[in-house]
């Protein structure tokens, strides 16, 4: 499934870390967006382990889960649309 995480972080320091540490989960699509293609499972850890990196006070992190009929009918203007990685890479 896509899964869109969309932030706000208004700490320099944790906005950086957070959106590097979201760099290993999808692709950045604008400055606090990411689109990452997860099972429920990653998406799970992914959802924890962000938890640990942010301040509940201050920041605000939100996940979308998006179907795989809706990302069909994504439209974009100057990107790519959303697609999922290759399940395989052959070397």
């Amino acid at each position: 499934m896509l899964v869109l995480v969309v932030y706000d972080i208004p700490n320099d320091k944790r906005r950086t870390k957070l959106a590097t540490f979201l760099e290993g989960y999808g692709r950045r699509v604008q400055y606090s967006v990411f689109e990452c293609f997860l099972s429920l499972a990653e998406m799970r850890q992914l959802h924890q382990r962000v938890k640990r990196r942010v301040n509940d006070a201050e920041d605000n992190v939100r996940f979308y889960w998006i179907s795989e009929d809706a990302v069909s009918r994504v439209l974009t203007i100057g990107s790519d649309p959303p697609e999922a990685p290759p399940e395989a890479y052959i070397v």
